[in-house]
């Protein structure tokens, strides 16, 4: 059977500080290559190179990657700071569209980090600069030296509501999960619904409510040797079963019955 096509987002970079690339990281192509069966396609998310419906028409599913830089603060109505860190405007011009117009559409797309920021802005919602600094919250950021075993390594329980999408899938209440970011969600958007939180109250899973898709993130990063990990497996693979059914022709299917 041949698989379905996965729009990964790239990110942009500049290699010794001169040559300009887009990238995805290895580990996100083995996720969806691996654990999804999909055929992973590098997006290079600038206007100026692809547009939205061009992805969508040769994509059957996307996979919203985490990324050094953030969304930018105009997209949720307030200003920058230097809390608010590096920005990627371009990427923000494919992604924040490309998720709404999956959302209705009901293409499968699946965000990460980033990407579950991403999908709760384009929905309307807003961020916190920086979890770290409200009262209450631990440091979610990647430790700052060792091994990617050791940044990459599980560091907080992740709750989720009873009898929920996440419960389901997993097969589970609460799951383990590494944890590497410094923003998170401030204020849910329209039809983002919170299924899980970290200890301190950090939401860590969302799904888009009534998307005739599969619409779903979560704020830790399951591609971390996803086919390894009990808790990464079931996402990737509920994501790569509704990416195959849009291939089909079969239209969208919602997380859970692709599972």
């Amino acid at each position: 059977m041949k698989r379905p096509v996965i729009g990964i987002i790239g990110n942009q970079h500049v290699i010794e500080d001169r040559y300009p690339v887009h990238f995805v990281g290895r580990m996100n192509i083995e996720a969806v290559t691996q654990v999804a069966g999909g055929m992973p396609y590098i997006v290079p998310a600038d206007p100026a190179l692809v547009s939205v419906d061009e992805l969508m028409e040769v994509c059957d599913g996307f996979v919203l990657t985490g990324a050094r830089a953030n969304i930018h603060p105009d997209h949720y109505g307030e200003d920058p700071t230097e809390a608010h860190g590096a920005f990627d405007p371009a990427r923000d011009a494919i992604t924040l569209p490309l998720v709404r117009a999956c959302v209705e559409r009901g293409q499968p797309i699946f965000g990460l980090c980033r990407g579950f920021q991403e999908i709760n802005v384009a929905m309307g919602g807003t961020l916190h600069p920086e979890i770290r600094d409200l009262p209450g919250r631990d440091n979610h950021r990647m430790p700052p030296e060792g091994t990617l075993e050791e940044q990459y390594a599980l560091r907080h329980l992740v709750s989720f509501a009873d009898g929920g999408v996440f419960h389901r899938l997993m097969g589970a209440r609460e799951v383990m999960t590494n944890t590497l970011h410094g923003q998170g969600i401030k204020t849910a958007g329209a039809r983002i619904v919170v299924e899980g939180h970290a200890p301190d109250g950090t939401a860590e899973a969302i799904h888009v409510s009534g998307a005739p898709g599969f619409a779903l993130a979560v704020q830790w990063h399951p591609e971390w040797k996803a086919s390894e990990d009990p808790v990464s497996r079931p996402l990737f693979a509920a994501f790569g079963e509704a990416a195959r059914h849009w291939a089909a022709g079969n239209g969208p299917v919602p997380a859970l019955k692709s599972a």
